[in-house]
């Protein structure tokens, strides 16, 4: 199917494979017992396919869209065998991922006609929003960009020490202040800095407490508001983490942030060592919003841009 092509190279291809061998093994061992003893495709097998898929965190709504065109499939070809579902499986999810218009990089890129592009990142504490920040500026550094952080997560010193961790490990220049600044604040002096230093990307790092939505969204609405003296049409991209280990979860924290702000992109993290990766599939057609990144280990490199066709074919492989 023309949907699929090799867009990776080998070793980074491996890496995906790997970080997605424990999705991948529990749901095809679900898959064969629901299949077993089949030779078609009918409404039990269905029945099953689709507790599979919702087991499997891709999401109810995700998933009756996809047992909706398999349907489809199995009236018009009036005999579908089970051989065959794994591969109309694989296009079926493909074809819906092809639907959001998103996944279509191979390297980390940003554009050329905004300087400073300035990223902002929000996520709750623990899913890897410092971290993937640090593997989002050593990715970028690597491919020639000039990055600055700035560590606009004044709600926890942990947070300040942690980004200044990266900055060091990585050898990017970061704008800190004490912890208890004001965010919108160390926002302003990161793009007064990375002007003036003629930085090719900044990457804003902000607080990531969910208990108050009403706090979240003016905190976040001045952090904005307050870049924008410097960097008129800043931010440019809004990034939000997600934990993809905690399936369900990452969905209702990013129905909460998506409520709070306006979230642009996503980098889903933790993919190796869960059997939760259909989370990437039913977050990224539910909020209609771009996957761009995912995290497939906890090394420095371990941070890939999001490929719809890499990722289902390593999902089927």
């Amino acid at each position: 199917m023309s949907f699929f092509k090799k867009l990776f190279s080998t070793d980074k291809k491996e890496t995906l494979d790997k970080s997605l061998e424990k999705s991948k093994n529990t749901f095809f061992s679900k898959l064969s017992k629901a299949v077993a003893g089949k030779s078609k495709v009918d409404d039990d097998v269905l029945d099953d396919l689709e507790e599979i898929l919702v087991a499997s965190d891709v999401g109810v709504n995700t998933t009756l869209k996809i047992i909706s065109r398999i349907e489809k499939r199995v009236a018009d070809d009036k005999y579908l065998g089970t051989e065959e579902l794994n591969q109309i499986l694989r296009e079926e999810i493909g074809s819906l991922l092809s639907e959001t218009n998103t996944g279509e990089a191979t390297e980390f890129e940003i554009p050329k006609d905004k300087k400073p592009y300035v990223l902002m990142v929000v996520g709750v504490n623990g899913v890897g929003k410092t971290t993937t920040i640090g593997k989002l500026a050593y990715q970028f550094k690597k491919a020639g960009y000039k990055v600055v952080l700035g560590a606009a997560d004044t709600f926890r010193a942990a947070a300040i020490d942690q980004l200044q961790v990266w900055a060091d490990r990585v050898d990017v220049p970061i704008v800190r202040q004490n912890m208890g600044s004001d965010p919108a604040s160390v926002a302003f002096d990161t793009l007064q800095s990375a002007v003036a230093q003629d930085a090719d990307i900044v990457i804003i790092d902000t607080a990531g407490r969910l208990h108050n939505k009403i706090n979240l969204m003016n905190e976040l609405t001045k952090v904005k508001r307050v870049m924008q003296k410097v960097v008129a049409d800043a931010p440019h991209d809004v990034l939000l983490v997600l934990d993809g280990s905690t399936g369900q979860n990452a969905f209702e924290q990013a129905k909460q942030f998506t409520a709070a702000t306006e979230v642009t992109s996503l980098a889903v993290t933790k993919l190796d060592g869960t059997a939760k990766g259909g989370v990437v599939i039913g977050i990224s057609d539910q909020f209609q919003i771009p996957v761009k990144y995912i995290g497939v280990g906890e090394g420095i490199e371990d941070l890939q841009v999001f490929n719809k066709y890499e990722f289902v074919d390593s999902f089927f492989k």
